[in-house]
């Protein structure tokens, strides 16, 4: 580490003190001596445009999703951070759709996981609140290792020092205020992380050789990583990210929460501004892969994710390796106070006030307690975490893969009045069933087991673009692109497919969860579910408080009524 520079002791503390106290102070000046539980939980659905937007993008853009993109930048070349920012930006808009339905239906609700409740029943609803309480522990924990690493190379503090640091700055503003704290300090933090994007980015590669760097480095580069339209790239990052991002939008409490925060007519503005500003900073953030890559650098001790903090440390002045260390904190800080936020409502609203209170007798004052108390103790086990020697990938894998699992039966869940909680559980089961031993390779995969791998893979892949299509041109449309692109691909991806056992792994998870529920869902003789009914179960634990609140079933069939006008569903039009 000699020929890095670092930052000094007091440099840094001043660092972490000024922008965790600019964070605790706008906290401070929006906190209530009386605060709500539907505030606590969602900002009470009434959060405008420029928050709502700086909040999505500053909780999409995660520590680990930049170092992920700079380590793709860094092994696949110049495509690699564009199939990394530029599908990821895209899922954020192709799920608007499905956003605004699940408004629709649920106009006042505080997580997916109760509106399953309301339609299912708890088997779905424990689904979701457990995959979203192992993965934002496991978020926070990736959060605090980054920014423990990140202190511990820049600084002459410790890994120790620096999670604890940063774990105690995240909870001290996010604690009183809940989620209007984490959304509002996310408007900061973007802006930090936006602005230092802008000015870096143009520093390091000049300061690397700039243009010449092209020619004088290309002899560092593969024939795969000069390509810009590497195979190498998409069937190894390209494509399984975009089954995992599309499961992580749908699935994920962080990005849902959002959306029930959001004023409703702000939903689509917000979801394309979102669109543009984590595309523009993620495939930023990793052309210092790429650089690094031209440049001939090697990562520190082998490690890939100390690519980031290692090109600021080479080349990049005093003035600009203080904004950059800002810059990360900032993006690992709006990631973490949205899991606490998010960790804390699935608590509140699902385990004390559906599980253990009931909806009708839940205390509002005790779910605020209940919501803090969640906050100290998922700080509390992701430092534990982050020191121990847990595989944060492989529990990331799995829960990734739960949440492609539960994708289709999820969207159908909204739109289609026939698909059961049996339905939905057993599909989910399923899917997980097959997943597993795909993805670790439990068996080998070869002989017919790879041929059936290959042929539920495939049918994954028109799933997915289908899933993907629904919310903008209907149902009929997705089912015929889905089928014409499964038909197509079939040829050349049966007998292939299972060489890449990640993106194999996805795509089954979706097409076996999707055949399962459907098969199920047409075998049923059960009434339909009539959708008033969601809003009418679920709604605002603070009734008194908000005249706002959907409280008749009046109300709640216009809600439904408005909706199905302009939305294609699963039993409707031809």
């Amino acid at each position: 580490m000699e020929h890095l520079q670092t930052l000094s002791g007091p440099v840094v503390v001043t660092l972490i003190l000024l922008f965790f106290g600019a964070s605790l102070y706008m906290s401070i000046r929006i906190s209530k001596k009386q605060e709500n539980a539907d505030g606590y939980m969602t900002g009470g659905g009434r959060i405008g445009y420029g928050i709502s937007a700086a909040s999505m993008t500053a909780t999409w853009i995660w520590a680990a999703s930049m170092y992920a993109s700079a380590t793709s930048g860094y092994t696949y070349g110049v495509s690699g951070p564009i199939h990394y920012g530029l599908w990821g930006a895209l899922m954020i808009l192709l799920i608007y759709p499905f956003g605004r339905r699940i408004r629709k239906v649920a106009p006042r609700a505080h997580t997916i996981a109760e509106v399953m409740f309301a339609r299912h029943g708890r088997a779905s609803q424990l689904m979701l609140a457990g995959s979203n309480i192992l993965g934002s522990i496991i978020s926070l924990t990736s959060n605090l290792i980054a920014g423990g690493a990140l202190v511990s190379m820049l600084s002459p503090f410790t890994f120790s020092q620096g999670i604890i640091a940063i774990a105690a700055g995240v909870l001290l503003y996010t604690l009183w205020s809940g989620f209007r704290a984490s959304v509002l300090t996310d408007f900061m933090q973007v802006i930090l992380m936006l602005g230092a994007v802008i000015i870096i980015i143009p520093v390091v590669f000049f300061m690397a050789g700039g243009p010449d760097l092209f020619v004088t480095g290309k002899d560092n580069l593969t024939p795969q990583q000069q390509d810009f339209f590497s195979s190498d790239a998409f069937f190894n990052q390209g494509a399984p990210y975009i089954a995992a991002v599309l499961a992580y939008a749908i699935g994920n409490q962080t990005i849902a929460q959002r959306l029930f925060a959001v004023q409703e007519k702000y939903i689509k503005k917000t979801f394309i501004t979102a669109t543009i500003g984590y595309g523009a900073t993620i495939i930023g953030i990793g052309m210092l892969g790429v650089i690094a890559l031209y440049a001939g650098v090697e990562p520190m001790g082998g490690d890939v994710n100390n690519l980031i903090p290692q090109m600021a440390a080479t080349y990049l002045p005093p003035i600009l390796l203080c904004a950059f260390f800002v810059m990360i904190i900032g993006s690992l800080s709006s990631t973490a106070d949205a899991d606490l936020t998010a960790l804390a409502s699935i608590m509140m609203a699902d385990i004390y006030g559906q599980n253990i209170a009931g909806k009708k007798y839940a205390n509002p004052r005790v779910m605020i307690w209940v919501g803090r108390i969640t906050m100290i103790v998922a700080i509390a086990t992701g430092l534990y975490f982050a020191g121990s020697q847990l595989n944060i990938l492989d529990l990331l894998v799995f829960v990734g893969a739960l949440w492609g699992a539960l994708v289709f039966p999820v969207i159908a869940s909204f739109y289609w009045n026939r698909v059961t909680n049996v339905a939905f559980t057993t599909a989910v089961l399923a899917a997980m069933a097959f997943f597993l031993p795909v993805r670790f390779e439990w068996i080998p995969l070869v002989g017919p087991f790879a041929v059936v791998t290959d042929i539920l893979a495939t049918l994954g892949i028109g799933v997915v673009l289908g899933l993907m299509l629904f919310g903008f041109i209907g149902k009929r449309w997705s089912i015929i692109i889905g089928v014409a692109t499964t038909i197509i691909a079939a040829p050349f991806a049966i007998g292939f497919l299972h060489t890449y056992p990640v993106l194999s792994g996805s795509l089954i998870a979706y097409s076996v969860s999707t055949i399962v529920c459907v098969a199920i869902t047409l075998a049923s003789k059960k009434e339909p579910f009539d959708f008033a009914l969601i809003a009418k179960r679920t709604g605002d634990f603070d009734e008194a408080e908000d005249t706002d609140a959907i409280n008749t079933v009046a109300e709640a069939e216009a809600v439904i009524e408005a909706s199905e006008s302009r939305t294609e569903t699963f039993e409707g039009r031809a």
